[in-house]
């Protein structure tokens, strides 16, 4: 089959590579029919996150046809329509149980390496590098899906692709992000960060019930998005200052709750700390440029709540704890657990209270993924988010 293969820092190349096979009485097979470049594939291709090897097969956003499924598999059937969620979960240890899916005890077969960076490990993902299990993604025709009785929900309706792909992850994060900062109705929620993930945090911060949400971004035409596509008030930080404008916004109180929606590979507008963040990276002192992580914490009202979904891979510098202590912030933060809302937001979607299609700005064939993620990483021709065609 052909599949998008990581070849190394800010190359990939779409690739035969062997099909998938059955392997464990609980997984099935996949044919994929639509798949996805997300934000947090770009901090793989650029370079950012260990354990990559060249050849793996990216792609953790993806849904298709089941065509095959082992003895074990109960809930499926060959011809099912499927999403897939990017965590790989067992459904039946400790945190699986506790619908923290994305921290499944037994998912990961590389766990032991994974303890080494973070104490512990969380579940295997999809296509996210050999630390989080090795596993092939959905960049492909093809991929094989463990624990299919856990993971993926049946499709048993006409709604296209576009409307449902991104249960796999971006909506599913964006609804997580927004339900950590326990929103009250006339909450102001702001959110950094106005790519797909960030939009999905602002509409359903929206469908959660605050009265405002502001997006700040730099990207005209993301912020555009933000506010003709999920009524996002904007700020464009390259022209204000961030802390001030809140400030300003909210009769200098700050935002009941923000949310970091960009994670590690965040730009900051003064060239001075921009240049200090990026020098570290490059000398290995530490993994993460956290500019839009400090700036919620600065700009949060006291007492309200950070919530952090843009991924982090290791080690940042400058964190503001003392900020986060002395006026009783709330800090979450977590891979989505994406399992625990796939079926009431699915049911969202055929209520049409959203249609998460919006956040589509290019289709392209499979063959044509190397372009994708060059266009998607250098925000050319506005691109969003791009939709991979694998049928």
């Amino acid at each position: 089959m052909k599949g998008n293969c990581w070849m190394g820092r800010n190359s990939v190349e779409v690739l035969t590579v062997p099909d998938p096979q059955i392997l464990n009485a609980q997984d099935a097979i996949v044919r994929i029919t639509s798949t996805a470049i997300c934000g947090s594939d770009l901090h793989l291709y650029d370079g950012y996150m260990p354990t990559m090897e060249k050849g793996d097969v990216l792609g953790h956003e993806f849904m298709g046809e089941v065509v095959e499924t082992g003895p074990g598999v109960k809930r499926l059937r060959t011809g099912d329509r499927v999403v897939v969620p990017f965590p790989i979960a067992c459904g039946h240890c400790t945190a699986c149980e506790h619908e923290m899916y994305s921290v499944c005890e037994n998912s990961n077969p590389n766990a032991g390496l994974a303890e080494k960076f973070m104490g512990y490990s969380p579940a295997g993902l999809f296509g996210f590098s050999h630390m989080l299990g090795g596993f092939p993604g959905g960049q492909a025709e093809y991929a094989r899906v463990p624990f299919a009785d856990v993971g993926p929900i049946k499709i048993e309706d006409d709604l296209p692709d576009d409307q449902v792909l991104f249960l796999s992850d971006i909506f599913p994060t964006g609804y997580m992000g927004a339900e950590m900062c326990d929103i009250k109705p006339g909450d102001t929620v702001a959110v950094w960060g106005a790519g797909p993930v960030g939009q999905f945090a602002v509409a359903s911060a929206y469908l959660l019930g605050a009265d405002r949400v502001i997006a700040i971004d730099r990207f005209p035409y993301r912020l555009r998005i933000a506010r003709e596509k999920a009524g996002a008030e904007t700020i464009n930080y390259e022209e204000v200052d961030v802390l001030d404008t809140l400030k300003e916004m909210t009769a200098g109180r700050g935002p009941d709750a923000c949310i970091d929606a960009v994670g590690l590979e965040a730009h900051h507008p003064t060239t001075a700390v921009h240049a200090y963040d990026r020098a570290k990276q490059a000398s290995r002192l530490e993994t993460e440029r956290p500019h839009a992580l400090r700036e919620a914490i600065l700009a949060c009202r006291n007492g309200g709540t950070v919530s952090v979904i843009g991924v982090y891979g290791g080690l940042l510098d400058k964190f503001p704890m003392g900020s986060l202590m002395n006026r009783s912030l709330t800090l979450k933060a977590g891979q989505c657990h994406v399992q625990r809302y796939l079926q009431p937001l699915l049911e969202r979607i055929r209520n049409k209270e959203i249609d998460p299609s919006f956040v589509i700005s290019h289709h392209m064939p499979l063959e044509e993924a190397p372009n994708g993620y060059e266009i998607f990483k250098n925000k050319q021709d506005e691109c969003n988010k791009v939709v991979l065609s694998a049928a």
